[in-house]
């Protein structure tokens, strides 16, 4: 199975919350996931990024691929290094 760490968009119409996921490759951007590691709130100043950096590990050792975004927000909080 493929596993990706990816964006899972929840809140109302306009208001976007993402919550930091594992899920399978296949399944949609809002469908299934097998964790919540985390969550990032781009509307508050500064942005809200909390992610469970334990789980976030041990994701990444076990071969999950993190999305364009979330390599971003994991390299922010010092998780994901450049080319891992």
């Amino acid at each position: 199975m493929a596993v990706r760490i990816r964006l899972k968009r929840v809140g109302s119409k306009k208001n976007p919350i993402w919550r930091i996921v594992v899920a399978d490759r296949r399944s949609p951007r809002d469908g299934r996931n097998i964790e919540t590691i985390g969550q990032y709130n781009a509307q508050t100043d500064p942005s809200t990024i909390v992610i469970d950096e334990d789980r976030a590990r041990y994701w990444l050792e076990k071969g999950a691929l993190p999305s364009e975004r979330v390599a971003g927000l994991l390299r922010t909080k010092g998780i994901y290094a450049k080319g891992s």
